[in-house]
């Protein structure tokens, strides 16, 4: 803008073009380029259709339809990098293989100073082309020149063997060679002018493999030596991947560290094992602590806590298998198990030393691997232990066995040192409740101390070979003082476990000797009831009361040589003592699992008693009584249900056995019942209905005996039920029930038509054919000529019964 144009001509001035003129040119503009735009899209639709190529005739003569051709170039499956890589390692391995085929079989064609101007040729040519290639920035062809050049100095190796030291010893020339050759390529990997190449200091790893092990072959140092040689080299390249940086060498050397490691433990612990006397065992020792310090000397150092733990556990287990190695030989084959668990028992206090976290972590895990198998060495036993006695409930009182071992054994082997394999159990339960006094580990550490210690005192008769008697009663010990600690609040759902667990082998157990089974189950109904006094075990230990109360009445009435319906009044007793325990208020959170239990045991009285009619009709009807007095609680009202039900079983099956065949006889002893508990309801509740109170035991006697009468040919039993609905019908009227009326007007109307039912058959057999249709339509237009006030009477006696109750 000029400056001589002064701030009042400004808003004067206009653009240029106006602003419709520019807005016109604009539109013109757009409308150019859609045209445009659109004849560009035309023709190139062309383009393409041109480019498609004609599809082939199908066999109807149309053309199929024309695949799309490409419109660039395909797309490369592999990258230039990639295929570079692969064409160098071809060429870099045809190399190799020429020059070792020429090695191998074109060598004896040359002269001695041929032989060795070839050599110093190739070789040297092989190992300094990759300066120039790496100054022309070709590093991946240096690395492929350079790998022959390196495999090439392994064939001048083999050629100086087979021309210059041909006597020389095979193992030897190879550890000397792969020596001399780790140390030539470490040496040209660190020249500068080919300083940034990556083969050789792995090649120079890979073959630091050999030396050792080759020169203890050489050796014959089998099988020690050997064994550390391979040690000593995984120790070498546990160095090596510590120390390095280049990642990949630190991977190989890694690989190699584990792979020798694992076949130098394996044999180490092969040879500790197989050890046969105490200097055999300690010179494999020696192996097995050489392992655990590479072990644990890479666990702190490894950055990795996951790793670092792991190499930690096996140093750990190492040291187990040293120490425990050497002890074992020193001392008989039973005392196998016991040497490695005090191995392990004293690994496990690496958890106070000054360790790093991972280290003494994986220890402490390595100690804890050693004990859990220790204490699965002694598993078979506690298992014949506890699941052998269960083999007397088929032979039951046939004789008490010499000792404990024979009773638990008598349809389970018997493992042999069976006393040492139990030091394990005991001995892992001390470290566990010392470990228990730590807060953190107070739930877990004390409950498997409870467990082990259960496990060990009821193997520990069987294993000692122990008198019958005495086993019974240490068994009997270990439930009484399981039972003593849930009382006091101890592990309460642990300790109660055991002893409701320790209760059923020492049952079983009990089972060979008719006195012994009457006292362990007497002990126990007697020491679980008494638990029961505690609220916290009661739901559990009075149930449990009640079964072996169960089971005592039926080894008595079998001792006493009762019958078995006998035995069934017996075991009423446990029913009863349920009844009686479930209406204490303190027995409140035990109710249902002991009226439960209860009921069960009732059913067990009425099974014992199917043998009997007289029985089992005196069995049902005490059932009765006990069900009756639990229904008079007020929250089992609900049972008196069952004590009718059992009332009127045990009447029925009463009167079956005196061979009572009167209906009347089994349907009154509940229609009597039924009707004073209906006019109890009414008088408790007016508004009750009849059919309710009454409906069901009227039902009970009418229904069944009109239908006996029905079949009767006697006039008493029609003559009686008549009365009996005549007089129900009366009452009904005059106290306004619905139930007595309609019930015995029913049964009155149907009683006296079974009286007329034969004069009437008679009467239709000497009738014409015509003369029921007949009848039948006048009685149809007679129905239908008075069908309104039918309709009017019928409505009126409804009205009528509605006003009853």
């Amino acid at each position: 803008m000029s400056r001589d144009v002064t701030r009042t001509t400004l808003p004067g001035m206009t653009h240029v073009p106006p602003p419709a003129e520019e807005l016109r040119l604009l539109d013109a503009e757009l409308r150019q380029l859609d045209a445009r735009r659109a004849q560009l899209l035309h023709r190139r639709a062309w383009l393409v259709a041109a480019l498609q190529p004609v599809a082939p005739l199908t066999a109807s003569g149309a053309a199929g339809p024309a695949r799309q051709a490409p419109l660039g170039p395909p797309r490369p499956e592999a990258t230039a990098h990639g295929v570079q890589n692969v064409l160098l390692l071809l060429g870099g391995v045809l190399l190799t293989l020429a020059a070792a085929v020429f090695t191998l079989v074109s060598w004896g064609r040359l002269g001695i100073s041929g032989r060795a101007l070839v050599l110093a040729a190739i070789t040297s040519a092989a190992l300094f082309a990759p300066v120039p290639l790496l100054r022309r920035g070709l590093r991946s062809t240096a690395e492929s020149v350079a790998g022959l050049g390196l495999a090439l100095t392994a064939l001048d190796a083999y050629a100086v063997h087979q021309v210059a030291v041909t006597g020389a010893d095979g193992a030897g020339y190879t550890a000397l060679a792969s020596a001399l050759l780790a140390g030539l390529w470490v040496a040209y990997g660190r020249l500068p002018q080919v300083a940034g190449l990556r083969l050789p200091p792995h090649a120079a790893l890979a073959a630091a493999q050999l030396p050792l092990l080759f020169w203890a072959i050489r050796a014959s140092a089998m099988p020690y030596g050997i064994t550390a040689a391979l040690l000593v080299t995984a120790g070498f390249d546990t160095v090596v991947a510590l120390r390095v940086t280049a990642g990949s060498v630190r991977v190989l050397a890694a690989i190699g560290a584990y792979g020798m490691g694992s076949w130098g433990v394996l044999a180490a612990g092969w040879l500790s094992w197989g050890a046969a006397g105490p200097s055999a065992a300690a010179r494999a020792a020696a192996l097995l602590l050489l392992a655990a310090a590479l072990a644990l000397g890479a666990a702190a150092r490894l950055p990795g806590r996951a790793v670092a733990t792991g190499n930690a556990v096996a140093g750990g287990l190492l040291l187990v298998a040293a120490a425990g190695g050497v002890l074992r030989a020193s001392l008989p084959g039973e005392w196998t198990v016991p040497t490695y668990l005090a191995c392990g028992v004293a690994l496990s206090t690496a958890v106070r030393m000054r360790l790093p976290e991972p280290v003494r972590r994986g220890v402490v895990l390595a100690a804890g691997a050693v004990q859990t198998a220790a204490v699965a060495c002694a598993l078979p036993l506690v298992l014949v232990s506890l699941l052998g006695p269960l083999g007397w409930a088929v032979q039951p009182w046939s004789g008490a066995p010499s000792d404990t071992r024979a009773a638990v054994s008598v349809h389970m082997p018997w493992a042999p040192h069976s006393w040492q394999l139990l030091l394990a159990p005991v001995t892992v339960a001390a470290v566990l409740a010392l470990l228990a006094r730590a807060e953190t580990r107070r739930p877990g550490a004390a409950t498997g101390a409870a467990y082990l210690t259960w496990a060990t005192l009821m193997a520990l008769p069987a294993a000692f070979q122990l008198p019958y008697a005495a086993g019974l009663l240490l068994q009997g010990a270990a439930v009484a003082t399981a039972l003593a600690a849930a009382s006091v609040h101890f592990l309460p759902t642990t300790t109660t476990a055991l002893a409701l667990g320790g209760s059923v082998p020492l049952t079983f157990l009990s089972l060979p000797s008719q006195t012994a089974t009457l006292a362990v189950l007497s002990a126990q109904t007697a020491a679980l009831a008494a638990a029961s006094l505690r609220p916290h075990l009661a739901p559990v230990t009075a149930p449990a009361a009640l079964v072996y109360g169960a089971a005592l009445a039926c080894a008595t009435g079998a001792a006493a040589g009762w019958q078995v319906r006998h035995t069934a009044l017996l075991v009423l007793v446990i029913p009863a003592a349920a009844a009686l325990l479930a209406a204490r208020p303190a027995a409140a959170h035990a109710r249902v699992p002991v009226e439960i239990t209860g009921a069960a045991a009732g059913l067990l009285a009425v099974g014992l008693a199917l043998t009997d009619a007289p029985m089992l009709a005196l069995v049902p009807a005490l059932c009765t009584v006990v069900a009756a007095g639990t229904a008079v609680r007020p929250d089992r009202r609900s049972v008196g249900y069952a004590a009718a039900a059992l009332f009127l079983l045990a009447s029925w099956v009463r009167l079956a056995a005196w061979d009572v065949g009167v209906v009347e006889a089994y349907t009154l002893p509940a229609t009597v019942p039924a009707l004073c508990v209906g006019a109890w309801r009414r008088h408790r509740d007016p508004e009750a209905s009849s059919w309710t109170a009454y409906g069901p035991g009227l039902a009970a006697t009418l229904l069944p005996s009109l239908a006996a009468a029905w079949n009767d040919a006697h006039w008493t039993r029609p003559l009686l039920l008549g009365a009996a609905a005549l007089l129900l019908t009366l009452l009904g009227a005059r106290h306004r029930l619905r139930a007595p009326l309609v019930l015995g007007g029913s049964v009155l109307v149907l009683d006296a038509l079974r009286e007329l039912a034969p004069p009437l058959v008679r009467m239709a057999d000497a009738l014409p054919g015509w003369v029921p249709p007949a009848f039948a339509g006048c009685l149809l237009l007679v129905l239908g000529a008075t069908y309104e006030q039918r309709i009017r009477d019928v409505r009126r006696v409804r009205e009528a019964l509605g006003r009853m109750s």
